[in-house]
């Protein structure tokens, strides 16, 4: 008995350096809308799945040199116009493109663009405003499902004390199933528990997805549905920082987690 006493002794300091280095519990909160992102602390992770940050890592994926996003119109049009040649706009409004945009918001658009060497303005209805909303938080990333498990992974490898997801939402005010799915996908990933994600893609598709496969609605393509329902289609993270720029914009950088 007095040996293991010894024993114990002799092991309290590697059992303190031990506590010292335990990974701290993640807190995950579950958000919505502009209020949510709002309210967001720790890493934000705004989520926009129809279609804001679908459609911005297609755009790196046709070769964008960097994705700027606004939640301003006119300040799009005004920096299109002192880097003339060298800019793309795309964004919508309520869906539809953006008159006088290169581009609407639309993955399925980007993937018959050459994109190469060019930067890219997007502005939306919800995904780009929850961005610039998000000004309590330590650090912002984007994310949709395309990009979800690589986003997750970053996340493991931060080990921040607090995630907040923000589901977006259709115009940041109704909520999406696909956006509240997405975020239960990524905090699944970091609770280490399963996805079923065809049950998430049957819900998603009866539910604020079916507008895609209404033949009268030609802002949402079928196509753009089925671009965006690939998990990990892409490698990379998207962070928000403050564009080198300037002129209000923020840039959405790739990171490789």
């Amino acid at each position: 008995m007095f040996a293991l006493k010894i024993n114990i002794f002799h092991d309290i300091p590697s059992l303190c350096v031990f506590l010292a280095f335990k990974p701290r519990r993640m807190e995950i909160r579950l958000l919505e809308f502009v209020e949510g992102a709002e309210k967001a602390t720790g890493i934000a992770v705004i989520i926009d799945v129809f279609r804001a940050f679908t459609t911005a890592c297609y755009l790196y994926h046709q070769g964008a040199s960097e994705v700027l996003v606004t939640g301003d119109i006119d300040r799009a049009f005004s920096f299109r116009d002192r880097h003339p040649g060298r800019v793309v706009l795309a964004g919508e409004r309520n869906e539809k493109k953006v008159e006088g945009f290169d581009l609407g918001n639309s993955p399925s658009e980007v993937l018959n663009i050459d994109l190469a060497g060019k930067r890219v303005v997007l502005t939306t209805s919800a995904g780009t405003k929850g961005l610039l909303h998000a000004r309590n938080a330590e650090r912002v990333l984007a994310a949709s499902f395309v990009n979800a498990p690589a986003t997750a992974t970053f996340l493991k490898h931060q080990a921040p004390a607090v995630v907040s997801l923000v589901a977006m939402g259709y115009n940041a005010v109704i909520p999406a199933d696909e956006d509240r799915l997405c975020a239960e996908y990524i905090r699944n990933l970091l609770l280490e528990k399963e996805n079923d994600f065809e049950s998430m893609e049957r819900k998603i598709r009866r539910g604020t997805g079916r507008r895609f496969f209404d033949p009268e609605n030609h802002h949402s393509p079928e196509a753009d549905y089925h671009l965006a329902m690939q998990p990990g289609r892409f490698p990379w993270v998207l962070e928000a920082l403050p564009s080198p720029a300037g002129e209000g914009l923020l840039l959405l950088k790739r990171l490789e987690p």
